[in-house]
Order: C-alpha cells, then structure tokens, then sequence
C-alpha cells in the first residue's frame, strides 16, 4: 500500500523495516518508506504459517466445531469458542436459555480482561514508560506489574470458573454449559471483584498520563452493536456512517482480499480499510457503557468520536472498568437453575450460520455449513486482525511522515502503532488459498 503526502520529508528518504515485531502475539514485521519525494509506501507483513483451520473443519461434526476452533489461539479462546457456538446454534435454530446468555457473558468478558490486561501492561506499558520489557519494568513499576498479574489471574480464574479451564474452556456446549458455578463460588468471585475494582482506578491514572502519538486520519469504524446492553456475544454489524446488517448479512457487506507479502488477509467495506475493536467499540456504543466506565472514559479525557488507533490503549482501560461492573452485575442477577441441561441440537436438513462477536481485539465472524447428519461442508472465519490489516497499513502511512516531521523515531513509532493494535497474528493465519 502506498499514498502521496502534501509535505516532502526533510533530506533523504526514510525507511523503517523491523523483521519482527516484539510485544505482539505471533510473528510478525512492518516495513515503511518515506521516498524524499514525499511517497510513503508500508507493509503489515505477517510470516507466521498458515494453519488452514477452515480446510480441517470440513468433515467433523457439529458439535465438534466449538473445541476445535478454541485452538485457533491460546489469547483468546474463549471469543472463539462463543462464536463458534453461536454460528452453528443459529445453523441448527437451537434457542439457548436466557441463563447460558448470563453465563457466556460472563465467560466472554473474563477473556477481555485477561487480554486486555496482557495488552496493557505487559505489551503496551514499557512503551510509555521507557522500558524494553516489562521486566525491566518492573524494577521501578513493581506495583504496577503486581497489578496487571492480580488482573490477569482474575480474568483466568473467571474463565475456568465458567468455563471449566481458564485456557480452552471445556464445560460451554452446543445448547448450554455441562457444568454451573456454584454459589459459593460466585460468591468468592464477588469479593475479588470488588477488590479489583477498588483498584482499578490507578490503572486510569496511570494510562492518563502518558503522551499518545495522534494520527488525524478519519477512518470507519466497525463493531456489533444492540438496543440492550455494551454489545458483545450478539448484535448487528453496524459503522459510523450508516451500515447496519444482521449477522447474516455480514458477507454482503465486507470482501477479503489476499497480498503477496503476507499471509494475513486485508477486509475492506465498500473498498475501504476500516477500523474494529476496542476504540471502535467505545465510539459506537458508548451510550451503553456502565457510569464509572464513562468516568473512566472522562478522566482519561478520551473524547468522541475518536479515530486514532493509539486511543485504543485507552479504550482497553475503560473497557476493564466496564468488565468489572458487567460482571458483577450478571453474577447479582443470577438466579441458577442447576438441574438445567444444555438445550438438544436436531440434525437432519442441511442449513448454515453465522454468529458475530466482539473479541478482545475486535469483530470476529464465524459462518458454517452442515449437512442434513450435522458435518461440516464448508467454514468460514475472520478475525479481528484480518479486519484491521488493512487499517493498520492506512495509520502507518498516516503516521510515518507526522514522526519525520518532529524528528522521532521512524521505526519505534511504528512499532508502538502496531502494538496499539495489539493484533492476534496467530489467529489472522489460519487460512489463504492456494493457486497454481
């Protein structure tokens, strides 16, 4: 991808290559160039291996999909799991109990929490505070590390509590769970969580503090969204300028296209790269957000609309604040059947279906079809960095002649860009199609 500035880069040209991005999941490079003639050219190079998920898919059973879809990612299993549940419950019309809806939430919101703390912390943090690492962060940020492992540990042990494993969860199935909390144990969780989100406040303080690169680049933004609650196991695909579909449709609405320098697919709607996750979110659906999640949209002074994908670092943390609350909240409206069992699936016609969610990183689609015993004809999955690859290369454009201009560095620069990001590489490889 390349585009033409207004403003010539001073002297020579410039260029930023970085054969491997660190504090990313998956492998992953960037190569920028600005020509002194004012041509800025750049590539989100992803070299991870294809894993062909879609291919191996083909042939198993419908209540097979949801496990073996988790696998697609070790950060983030648990969006995949709901979406793959999701996409074949709307294929085989199965109508899940308003408890299960409860308890997915809750499961859906522990997988935020424990990457979104991952993302600020550990990958984001030491950009801003000057470290290399959070390891060496934490020889003068000890409490701040202290913080993000406590965060982290809850998000984990939230999963396994509904889940039944905080990594790949094993009691969520086709119609229910196998498996409830018990009320003792929801109880535990209470407190934690009311401890957790006494803290939390140091979080928005210290994110508020930091100096954000701007990238003033008007860009659609894209997620779900719903008349009910903070959009995030279900709800329409909507933008801000007007596009709303029922997950059904999404297929009408955004195109994949492949690129010779990586194996990571590039969505485009109507032609146009386009911006989805937690920024995106916000912007879209803030109405929707818990009051102290506004507060702590407020005292991060993230003010909307919002189009710098640096502000998704902020958006994390008020989305954490949102989890905190939502969670708890669930978990005080619940009022547990445990004789309840997962609703029965029938096979016996051929059909398909697709399910929208909102993983931590943003839109992710799953869509299948099943034969009339239940097997899997075809797949079809696209992750939240397949959806903002071509976006990503866009704000690097937009980017890189700001950061000549004040004399910072080309290649650190955008390397805090991608990390802003925060893309899943390992799940944006899972497929591509081969051609002789």
């Amino acid at each position: 991808m390349s585009k033409k500035v207004e403003a010539e880069p001073e002297g020579e040209g410039k260029k930023a290559e970085v054969c491997y991005v660190a504090r990313v999941e998956g492998q992953g490079g960037i190569n920028v160039e600005v020509s002194k003639t004012g041509n800025v050219s750049a590539q989100f190079q992803v070299f991870e291996p294809i894993r062909f998920f879609e291919a191996f898919l083909m042939g198993r059973k419908y209540h097979e999909v949801h496990e073996l879809t988790s696998r697609i990612c070790g950060i983030c299993p648990i969006a995949h799991q709901v979406t793959a549940l999701r996409a074949v419950e709307n294929a085989l019309k199965v109508q899940v109990s308003a408890q299960t809806r409860a308890l997915r939430r809750i499961l859906a919101l522990s997988g935020w929490i424990q990457s979104h703390t991952l993302s600020l912390y550990l990958l984001t943090a030491p950009d801003y505070l000057g470290f290399e690492s959070a390891i060496e962060m934490a020889k003068e940020h000890m409490d701040v590390v202290k913080q993000a492992l406590r965060l982290k540990k809850l998000g984990n042990d939230l999963g396994e509590l509904v889940g039944g494993r905080a990594i790949h969860p094993i009691s969520a199935v086709v119609g229910g769970f196998t498996r409830t909390p018990t009320k003792e144990d929801l109880a535990k969780m209470m407190v934690r969580l009311k401890k957790e989100k006494e803290e939390i406040w140091r979080a928005v303080d210290l994110f508020s503090s930091f100096n954000y690169p701007e990238i003033n680049r008007r860009t659609k933004l894209v997620a779900i969204s719903n008349d009910k609650e903070y959009a995030v196991n279900e709800g329409r695909l909507v933008s801000n300028n007007g596009l709303e579909s029922p997950e059904e449709g999404y297929r009408k609405f955004v195109e994949e296209k492949e690129v010779s320098y990586s194996n990571t697919k590039k969505s485009f709607i109507d032609g146009e790269d386009f911006l989805t996750g937690p920024i995106a979110r916000v912007n879209l659906n803030y109405q929707k957000l818990t009051r102290d999640a506004k507060k702590a949209a407020e005292q991060l002074n993230l003010s909307l609309p919002c189009y710098n994908p640096f502000m998704n670092i902020k958006a994390r943390v008020v989305e954490v604040v949102y989890a905190l609350d939502e969670i708890m909240r669930t978990i005080d409206a619940l009022r547990l059947d445990f004789s309840e069992q997962p609703v029965k699936a029938e096979t016996g016609t051929p059909c398909e279906g697709a399910a929208l969610t909102e993983a931590p990183r943003g839109l992710l689609y799953h869509w299948y079809k099943l034969d009339s015993s239940g097997i899997v004809e075809k797949a079809d999955i696209v992750t939240p960095t397949a959806h903002n690859s071509a976006n990503i290369e866009a704000s690097l454009q937009a980017l890189a002649p700001e950061l000549l201009k004040k004399g910072q560095d080309l290649k650190f620069g955008c390397e805090k860009l991608i990390r802003a990001y925060d893309p899943c590489i390992s799940c944006s490889v899972h497929v591509t199609n081969l051609q002789e």
